[in-house]
């Protein structure tokens, strides 16, 4: 008999994520949030890029993980609830959780409602005695969380995927502040940290061959047209990866092929040939700048796990005492 699964459902309002986007896309360098990414089809997209032979975060933290996951078990103990921002499809948490010793609960927070459900689902059948609590919801904001039936000796946060390079670096060391602040000094957070690297090989990871990246960064344009009336034509846009030298990030953005005028919530848009849209930046890091970051949102590194070719890391962090 199939476990019954019960969401948590803070999905933001369509007047607050319009709100959002109409403060974006009025500045000088217009911006769309990149939560707008992960709809049905672009949470698909998502995976299809993580199979790819260019894009290295998900294939590289995989390995580490399967590499260090008994001493990764070892470090978290028995009875623990997996926090999981982010989740996705799960798929390097099911690494995780078949390592550890007795794992009381896991509660996985994605934006993506169909998703996230199927791949709770996916969980809870293939871990029966796991208590399994979604929770759709925007992870920028603060959250209450569930609370697993059983008793939980330790909170594990799991923050994979270098999703914190989404995060401007000041919001990034915010964001570690409110997971702080749930966890007490036994607790921990399991974070996935890309490195910086060639910038041959991080362009390439963001503008693959096949185009699949592509495709999903114009999804972020069909969705505004679909759940917001917008009148973007996705033919007049072309997707660019840049890096950012000097911020060390690569940038992800939509180029204005032509002089054009787009109509949202009766707002007319207005976009030069060639201006761009930001819609993703990914912050790389050295394993001295992310610790850095961790202590000023009063947590301590307790280890770092990488691959042969320092292309990406698996950090352990411990709030500071």
């Amino acid at each position: 008999m199939q476990k019954t699964i019960e969401l948590v459902d803070y999905e933001p309002s369509t007047d607050s994520s319009l709100e959002e986007i109409m403060s974006g896309l009025g500045r000088k360098q217009k911006e769309l949030p990149c939560k707008l990414f992960y709809d049905e089809d672009g949470s698909d997209l998502y995976e299809q890029i993580t199979q790819l032979e260019a894009y290295y975060p998900t294939r590289v933290e995989s390995a580490i993980m399967r590499s260090n996951v008994s001493e990764i078990a070892s470090l978290i103990g028995p009875h623990s609830a997996i926090i999981e921002y982010g989740s996705g499809s799960s798929e390097k948490t099911r690494i995780l959780l078949r390592a550890l010793d007795s794992p009381t609960a896991y509660i996985p927070i994605d934006i993506s409602k169909e998703h996230l459900l199927r791949a709770a689902c996916d969980i809870a059948d293939e871990f029966p005695e796991l208590d399994v609590l979604p929770v759709c919801a925007d992870y920028h904001e603060n959250l209450k969380l569930p609370e697993p039936d059983s008793h939980v000796q330790k909170k594990i946060v799991y923050f994979p995927g270098s999703t914190i390079g989404n995060f401007h670096r000041g919001e990034a060391r915010d964001f570690l502040s409110r997971i702080r602040q749930i966890l007490d000094e036994e607790d921990g957070v399991l974070i996935g940290v890309d490195l910086e690297k060639d910038v041959s090989v991080l362009e390439l990871a963001y503008d693959d061959p096949e185009g699949v990246t592509a495709a999903f960064n114009l999804n972020i344009l069909r969705r505004l047209n679909r759940e917001f009336g917008a009148e973007f034509q996705l033919h007049n846009f072309t997707h660019r990866s840049l890096y950012n030298k000097e911020h060390c990030r690569i940038e992800m953005h939509l180029v204005s092929n032509l002089d054009q005028t787009v109509v949202l919530d009766g707002t007319s848009i207005d976009l030069a040939q060639g201006e761009t849209i930001w819609t993703e930046s990914s912050y790389k890091y050295t394993p001295d700048s992310f610790e850095k970051l961790t202590r000023e949102a009063g947590f301590e590194v307790e280890r770092v796990w990488t691959d042969p070719d320092q292309f990406f890391s698996v950090q352990f962090l411990k709030p500071s005492l």
